[in-house]
């Protein structure tokens, strides 16, 4: 687990790069390999703009959903967008509203890369 600080949260995730890399900024991809279930694991953001912060049993990723013409669903935080695998179909009207992610923090990992 890494403690991770954004601009818009903080919490602790799966950090799959160097186990021994010193604290610091770093360049890194978000996963989230849980499917994402609405009225489950994904509801209506109570609040606007990205955030991520820890939860209950995990963290929450709060952005705004969205779908790609091939369907693909994808939150976006503040300008990362986290691909999604759904397990049904979105309710009508969803995408492009702001909504809350409630998701097992060993379920998101950050992938270092350099630029």
């Amino acid at each position: 687990m890494a403690q991770i600080r954004t601009s818009f949260g903080v919490t602790a995730v799966r950090w799959c790069g160097d186990q021994a890399a010193e604290p610091g900024e770093y360049h890194v991809e978000w996963t989230v390999d849980e499917d994402t279930a609405w009225g489950r694991n994904a509801k209506p953001a109570a609040d606007t703009g990205p955030g991520v912060r820890p939860g209950r049993h995990g963290v929450v990723l709060r952005g705004r959903l969205n779908l790609t013409v091939d369907g693909t669903a994808v939150i976006d935080l503040d300008g990362t967008r986290i691909l999604l695998d759904l397990a049904a179909p979105l309710p009508e009207g969803v995408a492009g509203t702001w909504v809350e992610l409630f998701l097992e923090r060993e379920k998101v990992a950050l992938h270092p890369f350099l630029l």
